[in-house]
């Protein structure tokens, strides 16, 4: 099955100042499905474009505390009630040897829900996405506003984009 894109309009750019101006006054539009598109990180895009804080923090420090259980629960069975062996008098449940477990669960846990969260978040992987311009991935810059975000007008759109400097302004799919 193929995937879905949304159809809408596209500016781009070539500095960072532009498109940093064009994000502001697309949300000062009241356009709120845009998306900035770029190569790298750009200083400032996130309250450009109004984006929330992500919740892929708060999934990898679950996973890290279901990781730190998981590796304790580990330890614990293992070595007090499943395996349990007196060497020497020493206690069968003696937590700073269960540390080392416990600490390279919590890691490993965080870390792997953090790569899903974030595939899921960015609905990755995407096969053969459609290209809005092939130098996107390096030196220009791009917003796209789908045709069903909230007063969507096209004339309007490529006239604002074109007043703020973009150097191309193109109907196509994202």
């Amino acid at each position: 099955m193929a995937a879905q894109y949304t159809k809408g309009i596209a500016g781009i750019w070539d500095n960072e100042a532009g498109i940093l101006k064009a994000a502001r006054k697309t949300r000062e539009m009241g356009f709120t499905k845009f998306d900035a598109i770029s190569a790298y990180p750009i200083h400032g895009m996130e309250e450009a474009c109004g984006i929330q804080r992500s919740w892929i923090p708060y999934v990898t420090f679950i996973a890290g505390c279901v990781g730190l259980m998981g590796g304790l629960a580990l330890t614990y069975w293992t070595s007090a009630v499943n395996w349990a062996v007196n060497i020497g008098g020493k206690p069968f449940f003696s937590l700073p040897a269960f540390v080392p477990i416990m600490f390279e669960l919590t890691v490993l846990f965080a870390a792997l829900s953090s790569v899903g969260a974030l595939f899921y978040a960015c609905k990755m992987p995407r096969i053969d996405p459609p290209v809005i311009d092939p130098d996107l991935s390096c030196h220009k810059f791009a917003i796209f506003v789908p045709f069903n975000d909230t007063g969507y007008d096209e004339a309007k759109l490529e006239r604002m984009f074109k007043e703020l400097g973009a150097i191309e302004v193109k109907k196509t799919e994202y």
